[in-house]
């Protein structure tokens, strides 16, 4: 296997994708730490206490915020708000893991969140019942999205407006932890 191609020099503005329970968030913190550049989770920015979320122009005007400054790292797959961050964006790193590894590490991350009550972005925790037991199971999520985003990021990579960004592929954890 050849060694995934490393981030150019002068890259400051990334966005990690990637499906749910894939690694996007700890990738993301990394890789942000390992360029000295501050990470901006999409998430930590959409959920209110309650499990309550913000209008999509409310999340918009937050990623806008976020994304001014010369340097970060974004992670997150909100749609709602690519045409604020991606044309900011240098880079994508793209998670594109087979199935039953993701479903293996959210189903691991689901467990320990849920058993030891993790505080999320500082206002929530998983619940059993609804991680496990209802419509809004993250696991009914990476089902819903996951086949859609292999076919759609491609198609969305080829587009002009994004003919900028230095697309980063891994389909494996090792080359992603490799090329950080």
């Amino acid at each position: 296997m050849d060694a995934p191609a490393p981030l150019s020099p002068d890259i400051r503005r990334i966005v990690v994708l990637g499906s749910t329970g894939s690694g996007k968030t700890t990738l993301a913190a990394a890789l942000a730490e390992r360029l000295g550049l501050p990470h901006v989770e999409i998430d930590a920015l959409h959920w209110l206490p309650g499990w309550e979320h913000l209008s999509d122009e409310d999340l918009r005007a937050r990623i806008e915020a976020a994304t001014r400054p010369a340097g970060w790292v974004l992670d997150g797959n909100y749609g709602v708000a690519r045409d604020v961050s991606w044309p900011r964006a240098q880079a994508v790193v793209w998670l594109d893991y087979p199935f039953w590894t993701v479903f293996r590490r959210l189903l691991r991350r689901t467990i320990r969140r849920t058993l030891k009550r993790e505080l999320l972005w500082g206002v929530n925790t998983e619940r059993f019942r609804a991680q496990f037991l209802s419509r809004d199971s993250l696991f009914l999520w990476l089902l819903k999205t996951y086949w859609r985003r292999k076919r759609q990021y491609p198609a969305l990579f080829a587009r002009p407006e994004y003919a900028h960004l230095e697309i980063h592929r891994f389909r494996r954890p090792a080359e992603a932890e490799a090329w950080l």
